[in-house]
């Protein structure tokens, strides 16, 4: 196991993932399976009416892609139990092909369960950024994990 426990997180606690990209296939395969709006799955469309001249990612895809970004370091690798939610999800930016994003994230919360001594709910903030270094979104994610064993 290579993952983290909630009592191994601390308030203030701050990530910087690796820089990735995703694709116009990738941006446009995702959209037709979930988010089958012109200006994400129709180039010809997006550049003559759509509002940003060209395609853009989907913003459940750049939650999902900014997500998977984090959980490239392992903490809940053996350690993860269930995520209850995400909150003020903020699409502020459009995110274009080819753009490489970086995840940011800050430990907002660590504590224990008080119900369930086996476990802890974990708040993350993410705020992602795009190639020029503007922030193309906000949200904050729970993720309930493991107690450290003999931590209860």
């Amino acid at each position: 196991m290579t993952g983290r426990y909630i009592d191994d997180f601390t308030v203030g606690e701050r990530f910087t993932t690796r820089s990735a990209a995703l694709d116009e296939a990738t941006v446009i395969a995702f959209a037709r399976d979930y988010d089958p709006q012109p200006i994400h799955i129709d180039p010809a469309f997006a550049a003559t009416h759509g509002p940003f001249g060209r395609v853009i990612a989907s913003g459940f895809q750049t939650v999902a892609f900014s997500f998977k970004l984090y959980l490239e370091f392992g903490h809940f690798e053996g350690t993860g139990l269930a995520g209850p939610g995400m909150d003020e999800i903020r699409w502020l930016k459009p995110v274009f092909p080819d753009d490489p994003l970086t995840s940011q994230v800050e430990v907002l919360e660590a504590r224990p369960s008080k119900s369930k001594p086996d476990r802890g709910l974990l708040r993350l903030g993410f705020t992602v950024v795009n190639g020029a270094g503007e922030t193309v979104l906000t949200y904050s994610s729970m993720t309930m994990l493991k107690r450290r064993p003999g931590a209860a």
